[in-house]
């Protein structure tokens, strides 16, 4: 964890970052409570909030806890709160949370059946949709089932990170030899292999769907049938654990080995989280916890009848189109053609791809024509996550394959997806890949590629840099910009990234790009200053960013004195945020939004007004710790003027939103924005944008 130390007199200045996160998350289930979102889109909402929850508790609860258990308060660290504490008010709002949630998904269960759409129980099947389950189980469930039965083993088993189980109780008719106790237990995994919802026969215009758990407990007395038992019960643990990779020191392995053996381990991390069944009898809930080793300042969380609601995320659509979000083409840009050369486009002007709206077919297409085009002697690119079937990927091993020279810096370290990352890595280090592992004790979160190309007997640089991920997958949910270029001003520059990762003891200068973790601070913070001195001289000033994250204390300073001085400041941020906006004599020409809609906002731009000449940049980086002092990021200048002007009207588009977009202040309320003004919904709007930017 990056650490700012502050002083005593600041620590009112801002909102903690692990309950700012938590705020986040709240605007996430809202989406899921939005009577005008689709009702299966609220469903899979229910399923994003306890996805992210998940995560939440293996990264940022398991980081505040070993703060506990290494015996330090840590206030300076969070804000303020001590760690304690703040595990304490964590667990308290998240109780309320997942208690709202479970209201909420009762109300569009509700929903869904007014759709004939129906989620049962086992104490609903017929005895038609029961002959239909009994086969399914047998074919399917039954063979992929691991039944652990817990009272018999000398040693608690490990249970899998994520995992959800079934908790049984048997009490015994007589006690006998087999059992020694009155009371007998066992857990049953979920599989994880098999899809959560079962979609079972119609019957009557009507759709039914039972959950695999009810399935199976539906078939418990098949499974324990050779127990001679007067009663048998099942409620749904899970636990989560800390997922922090520790890497070994053993000079002798390779990075790629450390962090796989970290990958596998993660399984076995200390558990931070158990979510139970709140109908748990204590006997069995007792039992558990002293088994397990489950420690008070673990958070222990009752919760309903299922857990592992991320699988709502994955709820079947049933042929149901109405009930989803309408699902819009991505749209060409003007000028860029999949079928002609794209460097021959490239090489007369700059262009912008906005994902979604825009397709992310350039990128691969871009890849694809070096790879074939005899002109091209290298590729160099920067790596962060992969899609699991990546064309990205096999565009660089067709490059490899055709003698280009294919530089590829690829992140192990991405959380949760370093299993993608390193089977990729393995695969492109057998095609003579050339693969750089990043820097140590830096993560490269930067997205840049650098294609060199011989032209006229001289070496031309074309560019891509973007402020998302190069991955297939994410570019249909994930909003992004990337900017095609081939200035070669710009491509010199990423160049120097580089040889930074593979010389990182010579600090390289920089006249365009910011480059964390060198330069990005304090070219900022001068930028910042400019606004300050443009104000006071009565020119125009103002700043605009638009971020994931704002936690970083320093930077926030540096925002808190613009707005003391005067400076008009607009803030679009997603997630985490610390500032708060709107104290007088601190805040008060600070605004900042939040936009949780369709998909999700990822672009970072930096906006200065510099006095009527505005200073526009694209970013990998937000405004934390991590990004600005151990990351490696690029922040790149935008030139092109009708780029300028594009970024200008997408941010106004998402300023005027007065649909999904909430208010950040100090009440963290989550109140929407709304006004008497024509009703904006940005993400739709942006798409209207993009269409008539084509006529």
């Amino acid at each position: 964890m990056t650490t700012t130390i502050i002083s005593k007199d600041q620590q009112n200045k801002y909102l903690n970052r692990e309950l700012s996160w938590l705020q986040f998350n709240a605007r996430v289930l809202q989406e899921a409570e939005d009577p005008t979102v689709p009702l299966i889109e609220r469903l899979r909402f229910i399923g994003i909030f306890s996805n992210n929850l998940d995560e939440f508790f293996k990264v940022r609860y398991a980081t505040v806890k070993r703060i506990v258990d290494a015996g330090k308060v840590g206030k300076n660290q969070l804000g303020g709160i001590a760690a304690a504490e703040l595990l304490e008010e964590i667990t308290k709002r998240v109780i309320k949370l997942q208690a709202h949630s479970f209201t909420i998904l009762q109300q569009v269960e509700a929903e869904l059946e007014k759709e004939n759409i129906y989620i049962i129980n086992e104490e609903e099947v017929t005895e038609a949709q029961s002959e239909f389950i009994k086969d399914y189980f047998t074919r399917k469930v039954s063979p992929a089932l691991m039944t652990l039965m817990i009272s018999e083993l000398d040693e608690f088993p490990e249970l899998n990170d994520g995992s959800a189980y079934l908790a049984i109780k048997m009490v015994m008719n007589k006690e006998d030899e087999t059992f020694e106790s009155k009371n007998n237990y066992a857990l049953i995994e979920v599989p994880p292999t098999l899809e959560r919802f079962v979609v079972l026969p119609e019957s009557n215009g009507k759709q039914f769907i039972i959950m695999l758990d009810d399935l199976i407990r539906l078939r418990l007395e098949n499974i324990f049938n050779i127990f001679n038992y007067r009663s048998i019960s099942s409620h749904m643990i899970k636990i989560t654990r800390d997922a922090e990779l520790d890497l070994d020191s053993d000079l002798s392995r390779s990075f790629l080995e450390k962090i796989s053996k970290g990958v596998d381990e993660r399984s076995y991390g200390d558990p931070v989280r158990f979510v139970y069944d709140k109908d748990i009898d204590q006997n069995t809930l007792d039992f558990l916890l002293n088994k397990m080793g489950i420690e008070k300042t673990d958070s222990l969380i009752p919760g309903g009848r299922y857990h592992n609601r991320r699988d709502y995320m994955k709820f079947p659509s049933l042929g149901r189109t109405d009930l989803m979000y309408k699902s819009n083409p991505p749209l060409p840009v003007p000028g860029l053609s999949l079928q002609g050369s794209l460097f021959e486009a490239v090489a007369k002007k700059d262009y912008l791809i906005h994902a979604p709206y825009q397709t992310f077919s350039y990128i691969v297409r871009f890849l694809r024509e070096a790879a074939l085009d005899p002109k091209v002697q290298s590729i160099k690119i920067t790596i962060y996550r992969l899609a699991e079937i990546s064309h990205i990927a096999s565009s660089l091993i067709n490059a490899a394959k055709n003698g280009k020279s294919v530089t590829v810096q690829i992140e192990l370290r991405a959380r949760f997806d370093e299993a993608a990352n390193i089977k990729y890595a393995e695969i492109m280090q057998k095609e003579d890949v050339n693969l750089i592992f990043g820097v140590t004790g830096l993560k490269v979160h930067c997205k840049a590629c650098v294609i060199e190309r011989v032209e006229n007997g001289k070496t031309k640089r074309y560019s891509f840099i973007s402020t998302g991920n190069f991955n297939e997958s994410t570019a249909r949910i994930y909003t992004d910009f990337t900017l095609f270029t081939s200035d070669n001003k710009i491509g010199k520059e990423i160049n120097k990234v580089f040889n930074f990762f593979e010389v990182n003891y010579r600090i390289k200068k920089y006249r365009h790009l910011l480059v964390s973790p060198h330069y990005t601070r304090n070219a900022v913070y001068a930028l910042i200053e400019a606004e300050i001195e443009n104000h006071k001289l009565g020119l125009p000033s103002g700043i605009r960013l638009k971020l994931n994250s704002l936690s970083d204390y320093r930077m926030i300073d540096r925002l808190y004195k613009a707005s003391r001085a005067g400076v008009k400041i607009q803030l679009i941020i997603r997630g985490i945020c610390c500032l708060i906006s709107g104290v007088k004599g601190m805040s008060e020409n600070i605004e900042v939004i939040s936009i949780i809609d369709k998909f999700l906002e990822h672009p970072r731009l930096y906006i200065f007004e510099n006095a009527g000449k505005p200073k526009y940049y694209i970013s990998s980086a937000d405004f934390m710790g991590r990004n600005l002092d151990t990351r490696v990021e690029i922040a790149c200048p935008i030139y092109d003027k009708d780029i300028k002007q594009e970024i200008k009207e997408t941010f106004d588009i998402c300023w005027s939103d007065n649909v999904k977009a909430r208010l950040l202040s100090e009440s963290e309320n989550n109140a929407y924005r709304r006004n008497k003004k024509a009703k904006v919904r940005s993400q739709f709007k942006l798409y209207e944008y993009y269409q008539q930017k084509l006529k």
